[in-house]
């Protein structure tokens, strides 16, 4: 016999009466807390449906985001929070969540603080602690969001990224087809035919932002781009330029365009670049705010040539990104890498079962089953099938192949990680495509 319902009384009093807000909302609030998010989420829709503005039902809703792991839809109701001027000061917290769960400690550090101190109801001794808030500078390795240094002299800085030489090119990519010529058209023709490009004036260099979902080759189609040239590939990561050090930050930078500029040509290549290029709108005391005009400088080559310099960044929130970097001789190509079309999730369906004991495998019929897939969500579906397929082989005490129906079986259990990042961008496409530098994800998603 099944359970009676705890908010069954709840449900029937609304029934009553569908238009009372505050019963409403303490219906989602109390599903919000049995851990049932999807009714939580359907109820605080509901209840913003009646009233858009209510900033207690965007916060709720945002909560219940957060609590079911979906950062960006959460971060995007936030930010509207923070734009009034009578911001609640549980979005402020909720932010300084949300910042702990990206990596920006030191950020989170200051929302927190604010959400603090306008009401003091809301501190968290767990979360401070986490943060180090308040925290002892002489015990604690975590000082206001702050790694203390190991050895205490100060010095910061580290050793430089690897120059590779990388052997993939792009016949080593699946379809991309339109983001490979856009790099051919910006990048490599200028490289491969230097006296026609010469005649007009036009130097090898300047800068492509990728941008698109997490897990759809962004950095596999920098590498192969350096490939394609031949040229030195140089990865740089937020952890090779960022410091805690007061100028080690900006040397950190210039030694790395420094040693590209000694290999060229070389492919310079910025993951996450939103962390080191945020807008500074958004950062208000940042650290990394003072890494901007740093940065700019460097790519507008104010003290040295970047001519045989290919910068390539990805991102996967380009509205992040300070609108000083899109200006031209910056990264003024910004380039949407989808998620890979249906031959082209055949095609790394292929590669990946490469190798592997597998009978007739229809991969075009399992790319028709897998829509909207990253090329990490496919990794995903044929590590699931595979370890099905292993615990097969040991009890029958030999190999079983892979089958078409194993793969489709372990596709029905993966999920494409690209909606969540879908239902942000969709956002941003709608309301903040400024000079439609979105205009490509609402083609995607044929709106």
């Amino acid at each position: 016999m099944a359970a009676p319902d705890p908010l069954a009384g709840l449900r029937a009093a609304l029934d009553l009466s569908p238009d009372n807000l505050p019963l409403r909302e303490h219906l989602a609030e109390s599903l919000r807390g049995l851990g049932r998010l999807d009714e939580a989420e359907r109820e605080f829709k509901a209840a913003l449906a009646r009233a858009p503005e209510a900033a207690s039902l965007k916060v709720g809703l945002a909560r219940t985001y957060y609590q079911g792991g979906k950062n960006g839809p959460a971060l995007v109701l936030v930010e509207d929070l923070l734009k009034r001027p009578d911001t609640p000061p549980a979005a402020v917290l909720l932010h300084a969540r949300l910042l702990d769960r990206a990596g920006e400690v030191e950020r989170a550090v200051r929302q927190y603080k604010e959400a603090v101190a306008s009401d003091p109801s809301l501190a968290d001794a767990e979360f401070a602690e986490r943060l180090g808030v308040g925290a002892d500078e002489h015990e604690s390795e975590v000082i206001d969001g702050r790694l203390r240094a190991a050895d205490g002299d100060g010095d910061g800085g580290g050793s430089l990224p690897i120059v590779e030489r990388p052997a993939v090119t792009f016949a080593d990519v699946g379809g991309m087809e339109a983001v490979k010529e856009e790099i051919r058209a910006k990048m490599i023709h200028p490289l491969r035919h230097p006296e026609l490009y010469k005649a007009y004036g036009k130097a090898a260099g300047g800068g492509i932002l990728l941008y698109g979902p997490p897990g759809c080759g962004k950095t596999h189609l920098a590498r192969a781009t350096a490939g394609e040239v031949r040229a030195g590939f140089v990865a740089v990561g937020i952890n090779d330029v960022l410091d805690m050090w007061v100028g080690t930050s900006e040397r950190n930078l210039h030694g790395i365009f420094e040693q590209a500029r000694a290999s060229r040509p070389t492919v310079l290549f910025f993951d996450e670049v939103d962390a080191l290029a945020a807008s500074r709108s958004d950062m208000r005391q940042s650290a990394t705010r003072m890494l901007i005009n740093p940065f700019l400088a460097e790519l507008d080559g104010v003290r040295a040539s970047n001519d045989g310099v290919l910068v390539l960044a990805a991102t996967n929130a380009p509205w992040h990104l300070d609108p000083a970097f899109r200006r031209p001789g910056r990264f003024d190509r910004v380039v949407f890498v989808p998620p890979p079309d249906a031959p082209a999730r055949a095609s790394v369906l292929r590669l990946l079962c490469a190798g592997k004991p597998a009978r007739d495998l229809d991969f075009d019929a399992l790319a028709k089953r897998t829509d909207g897939f990253s090329g990490a969500d496919l990794k995903g579906v044929v590590d699931t099938a595979v370890e099905a397929k292993l615990r097969d082989a040991l009890k029958a005490g030999s190999l079983q192949p892979l089958t078409t129906a194993d793969l489709a079986t372990a596709a029905g259990r993966v999920k494409a990680t690209t909606k969540e990042w879908f239902a942000t961008a969709r956002n941003y496409a709608l309301y903040a495509n400024q000079g439609g530098a979105y205009d490509d994800v609402l083609k995607y998603l044929k709106m």
